[in-house]
């Protein structure tokens, strides 16, 4: 959600924040701000709107400041507006601070404070953070550290603070509960930022905030962590990032999405690399095997996600069920915990996220380990919430995603869900040494077939030129490829706007056939693998009520050819396999059919990239 980007060393401050603010834009953002701070003096520069017109306001380029704060704001409380952007000063002004979360009990705090003679120019629960912090510091005749420390304790819902205080000129406290932050750590200079990206072309060193932590840094000296419940010491571990600045530059493509939808061949090699070991006859999941006990006796499988992690889950149910014949329900994260699920220790959570800090994900996991189940992770980002909150698990590899519209994100997702079906299917021994080997092969074999699917990136961008001003789209699949057409049809909404639903091919008669006429384009999953007949048959009975079809297909088709409007081909691959090979188009259309519109696809309207509030 909202971007934190704090610098406290000797470099020129507002340079480094800008350009951190700029690399954090791909977590969706309605308003910008920073505050600098020198020789006791703050200057304030906020605006509704984007980083660029941020850079507007002033010549940052002559500023000296050498600490400060930047931030871009998702709206929760208060609309996006110049009085509600980020930073926030205390009444006395002398605190700025910046915020990413929710404090549930704002307005009960606000009301305390009201009733001392605090007041408020902001509609933000964040002003009411700062102010608390100061009329602590007040109360108590504490320093900073400890004023962040007692204030916290009273609040209630999810934060990633960074505040800095006038009568302390080296000094910058940040803290974490729910929304992830982490420390750079150079030569005298500290980074605060949502993610690494900000700093990675400064320094390789980073310590990711707990739960419940608070970092005091005082330039010239080490990072001081304490415990926010009891202000105790902690100890932290510093991590050697493996981010590098060319990850998170678009390398000359046009966008960040299209960039990280080629790049999804090397991703998925990096997802399966050291793990799929075809020449040994077997997969190495050591998450997996650690836990196999648990695993193979599981009653269930839940998969809990959101978004396009749960369409990959989704996939994940229909290959998991078939190699390994254990039970899967598939959870929306967001409704699992509000529902009082049925959880025991006999059942397994996977839980999917792109970057492993997913607000409603995190509560699902916490969850199912009060209940005792076991908990495996599946995500991309090293060192996450997930990652450390999880007993098991495994990093997708996928290299940075910028862009907000996940694309390499899904298909790493499902090529390691599909090295765990395979691993406890081997195990079980629930598929024969042939069946194994013949799918592990052919996982090996799909990258080649994915960069065969993205040579036709320009014939799709035909095909997106006549539909770019639909009103709406269909979307269909059958089995496997259900959840792709789900997952191609938000794609379309999400960078498009266009209005779009996905359905299971057989479902259309219940309902959806009443849209379709010569305006409505459908597309529609039709390999020759898995109910074909049936998806031929519902295309002729879209095509006998004029809609317009685009089609996907396997390579050599020719039933389809002559039904539909046009036809994408993909390569031969097994059934279980298909959603790797079958989700490219979907993705390039959508993207193709975007730009025509002249959307921003790497930055959609309202949408975040990491959703760190509930």
């Amino acid at each position: 959600m909202c971007g934190i980007v704090g610098y406290l060393g000797t470099q020129q401050a507002a340079s480094i924040i800008l350009k951190g603010l700029q690399r954090l834009e791909y977590r969706g953002y309605d308003s910008a701000g920073l505050v600098l701070y020198d020789n006791a003096h703050f200057q304030m520069f906020k605006t509704q709107g984007k980083v660029h017109d941020l850079r507007q306001l002033t010549n940052f380029d002559a500023t000296t400041q050498t600490i400060g704060l930047g931030h871009t704001r998702w709206a929760t409380h208060g609309v996006p507006s110049d009085a509600n952007a980020h930073p926030h000063y205390s009444n006395s002004g002398e605190l700025a601070l910046i915020h990413n979360g929710i404090i549930e009990n704002y307005e009960s705090i606000k009301k305390v404070l009201l009733a001392k003679g605090y007041h408020f120019i902001s509609d933000t629960d964040t002003e009411v953070l700062v102010n608390l912090i100061e009329d602590v510091q007040k109360t108590q005749q504490c320093k900073l550290g400890k004023a962040v420390q007692i204030a916290l304790t009273q609040v209630v819902g999810a934060f990633a603070i960074a505040v800095i205080d006038k009568k302390r000129q080296d000094e910058l406290v940040a803290a974490k509960l729910g929304s992830p932050l982490a420390i750079g750590i150079g030569d005298n200079e500290f980074f605060v930022a949502s993610d690494a990206s900000p700093f990675i072309e400064y320094t390789n060193q980073a310590i990711y905030l707990e739960d419940h932590q608070m970092a005091i840094l005082i330039k010239g000296e080490a990072p001081r962590l304490r415990w926010i419940k009891d202000d105790a010491v902690s100890e932290y571990d510093i991590h050697e990032l493996e981010l590098s600045l060319e990850q998170i530059e678009k390398g000359g493509y046009e966008h960040f999405m299209l960039k990280e939808i080629f790049e999804q061949p090397n991703a998925i090699t990096n997802a399966f690399r050291g793990r799929l070991l075809p020449a040994l006859e077997m997969i190495k999941m050591e998450g997996v095997q650690n836990n196999l006990s648990q695993f193979l006796e599981a009653k269930r499988i839940i998969i809990v996600a959101c978004g396009t992690s749960w369409h990959a889950g989704l996939v994940a149910e229909y290959i998991i069920e078939e190699l390994t014949r254990i039970p899967v329900e598939v959870e929306y994260a967001s409704e699992f915990k509000y529902r009082n699920p049925i959880i025991t220790p006999k059942d397994v959570v996977i839980a999917i996220s792109q970057s492993g800090e997913t607000a409603d994900t995190l509560a699902a996991i916490k969850l199912a380990k009060e209940q005792g189940a076991l908990v495996y992770g599946v995500c991309n980002v090293v060192g996450s919430s997930i990652a450390r909150e999880t007993h098991a698990g495994a990093y997708t590899h996928a290299g940075p995603e910028i862009g907000v519209a996940s694309t390499k994100a899904f298909t790493t997702q499902i090529t390691i869900l599909t090295l765990v079906a395979l691993h406890l299917a081997k195990e079980k021994g629930s598929l024969t040494k042939t069946e194994f080997n013949e799918l592990v092969h052919e996982l090996e074999r799909i990258p080649e077939k994915v960069v065969e699917v993205l040579q036709v990136s320009d014939a799709i961008k035909e095909i997106a030129q006549s539909y770019a001003h639909a009103t709406n789209c269909l979307f269909l699949g059958r089995g496997v490829n259900f959840p792709v057409a789900l997952e191609g049809a938000l794609k379309l909404k999400e960078i498009s706007y266009i209005h779009a639903e996905g359905y299971p091919a057989a479902e259309m008669k219940h309902g959806p056939i009443a849209l379709i006429d010569e305006n409505m384009p459908v597309i529609v999953i039709a390999i020759n693998k898995g109910h074909y007949e049936k998806t031929v048959s519902n295309i002729q009975e879209i095509k006998s009520r004029k809609g317009k079809i685009i089609a996907i297909v396997t390579k050599g088709d020719v039933v389809v050819k002559e039904m539909a409007d046009h036809v994408i081909e993909v390569p031969e691959t097994l059934e279980w396999l298909t959603p790797l090979l079958t989700t490219i188009p979907l993705q390039l259309l959508s993207y193709h059919m975007a730009v025509l519109l002249g959307k921003n696809v790497d930055q959609p309207r309202n949408l975040a990239k990491s959703v760190t509030v509930e």
